[in-house]
C-alpha cells in the first residue's frame, strides 16, 4: 500500500506561480510512473503531467510550455511546478503513483489539493 499526501495548492492571480508536492509513504524509484491528474467542476478527470521511470515526460497539451513535472526518488516526491497560471487551471490537482504500469486497479491515489486561479 502506497500513501501519497499532496501539498503546495492554493489561490493564486493568473499569471502567478504555484508548485506542488506528493510525497510518498515509500520509495518510488521502481515506480513505472508518477503523474498529476486534476478536476475541475462539472469536468472529468485529466491527466496534467507524467513521469516515468527512466525520466521521460509526458505533459497535456493545455499546460505544456508552463507546467514542469520533475520526480525526486532520493526523497520520494514528485514536483509539479505550475507557471503562467490562467483560471481555466482551477481545479482539484490529484497525485498518482503507477508501480507497476498494469493499469488503473493497480494504481494509487492521493487526497487532491484544490488549485484555484483568480482573473
Amino acid at each position: 500500500q502506497v500513501q501519497l499526501v499532496e501539498s503546495g495548492g492554493g489561490l493564486v492571480q493568473a499569471g502567478g506561480s504555484l508548485r506542488l508536492s506528493c510525497a510518498a509513504s515509500g520509495s518510488i524509484f521502481r515506480f513505472n510512473a508518477m503523474g498529476w491528474y486534476r478536476q475541475a467542476p462539472g469536468k472529468e478527470r485529466e491527466l496534467v503531467a507524467a513521469v516515468s521511470r527512466d525520466g521521460s515526460t509526458n505533459i497535456a497539451d493545455s499546460v505544456k510550455g508552463r507546467f514542469t513535472i520533475s520526480r525526486d526518488n532520493a526523497k520520494n516526491t514528485v514536483y509539479l511546478q505550475m507557471n503562467s497560471l490562467k483560471p481555466e487551471d482551477t481545479a482539484v490537482y490529484y497525485c498518482n503513483a503507477d508501480p507497476t504500469g498494469w493499469g488503473p486497479g493497480y494504481e494509487y491515489w492521493g487526497q487532491g489539493t484544490q488549485v484555484t486561479v483568480s482573473s
